[in-house]
């Protein structure tokens, strides 16, 4: 009786008892560890096709419109003409500009949600120096004197959370948010103080002199600003994957600890990192406000690019070469889906959910790609 007792009593508190009761999850997600660029690049091109089959027949199901019908008109909203082509490509131009910005910091694990108040600034800056200095500069004077007032302004403006962040370990992406509204506040205040009118929006800065506009290269626009984030692009390639600083950037980002533990100067590498974000930022603002036929200032310039360019620089995994492809793909589901609503006289908000049926089969895609969903096992010893 009391040895019986005992092995109750026993059974109910032996630990290795409890183990063998409790059962594993259900569904447990595992990284895969190889994938080939050549099945990645597959896959994705996969979900791009079935998530268009799908747009296509939901348009029919909501409009009764032939699917193929609105993707030739969206082929034409983008590529229709030669000054909408040209269009188009400084649209991917500067949503390429604004994501090699924000990558840097995103590689390193600064969560930099600032690009937009950065933009700004930079525009802001250019267009100051515009207006004050456009009547007594030489041409050549001006425009390099915006230059550098907007990449400064830019990369200021990338300092302050950074400085913040290194010093005092401020949430960068609270601290980087709330610049862009404090950005938008300034660049409101200027323009109600320049134009008196009381609108929104500076209007065509300098159209009778046009002091300060960027050159068009062979009589046509956006061509410099094209060629100069080209350049760029190449430029954050080179120094993310070959240079030391990038290498720097790659180990803060894996591990601060172990960045610490081999000589690396974590703070330093932050604040420099987003310097650099800053003035690519900056760069990007004279572009906008400078580098258009009809250059003008207002506080929604950047118009969201700033939070389009995170998920283009993630979807890229970080590579500025491959970012040049989702720039293209963004810029044509969202100005093509726009030509083609209006072009059919459809509800404009299909394009945008056209877009996002895109972007949400990628983000699929990337997930099954990256990972691999695992079930309890049903055999004896198979989840040992």
């Amino acid at each position: 009786m009391n040895s019986y007792l005992k092995s109750k009593r026993g059974s109910k508190t032996d630990p290795g008892q409890k183990y063998k009761t409790k059962h594993e999850p259900l569904i447990h997600i595992t990284k895969r560890t190889s994938v080939s660029k050549m099945a990645h690049l597959g896959y994705t091109l996969i979900a791009i096709a079935v998530a268009l089959v799908f747009c296509g027949l939901l348009v029919t199901a909501i409009s009764g419109i032939d699917p193929i019908k609105v993707y030739v008109e969206m082929f034409k909203g983008t590529f229709g003409g030669e000054v909408t082509k040209l269009k188009s490509y400084h649209s991917v131009a500067i949503l390429l500009a604004i994501s090699l910005a924000v990558t840097p910091a995103f590689k390193m694990k600064f969560w930099n949600i600032g690009a937009e108040g950065q933009v700004l600034m930079g525009s802001l800056a250019a267009t100051y120096v515009m207006l004050k200095f456009g009547p007594y500069l030489y041409e050549s004077m001006l425009i390099a004197l915006m230059f550098a007032a907007a990449i400064l302004a830019g990369m200021i403006w990338g300092l302050i959370p950074a400085i913040f962040k290194a010093i005092w370990n401020t949430n960068e992406t609270l601290y980087t948010l709330m610049m862009n509204y404090v950005a938008t506040t300034i660049v409101g205040y200027f323009i109600m103080v320049t134009d008196k009118s009381g609108h929104n929006n500076l209007g065509i800065i300098n159209e009778r002199t046009q002091f300060g506009w960027l050159p068009r290269l062979f009589g046509k626009p956006y061509i410099l600003n094209i060629i100069i984030i080209a350049v760029v692009t190449v430029i954050v390639y080179i120094y993310l994957k070959y240079s030391k600083q990038g290498y720097e950037i790659s180990v803060v980002g894996e591990s601060r600890n172990t960045a610490k533990y081999v000589g690396i100067n974590v703070k330093k590498v932050i604040i420099r990192t987003m310097a650099i974000s800053g003035a690519i930022c900056g760069l990007t603002g004279i572009l906008l406000v400078a580098g258009t036929p009809t250059p003008s200032m207002n506080p929604d310039l950047v118009g969201g690019q700033g939070f389009t360019a995170i998920l283009v620089s993630w979807m890229a995994k970080f590579n500025p070469l491959t970012m040049v492809l989702v720039s293209f793909l963004i810029v044509f589901m969202r100005d093509g889906g726009a030509a083609a609503t209006d072009a059919l006289k459809i509800d404009a908000s299909i394009g945008d959910v056209l877009t996002g049926i895109i972007i949400f089969a990628i983000i699929v895609c990337e997930f099954c790609i990256s990972y691999k969903i695992n079930f309890r096992g049903t055999k004896k010893g198979e989840n040992k």
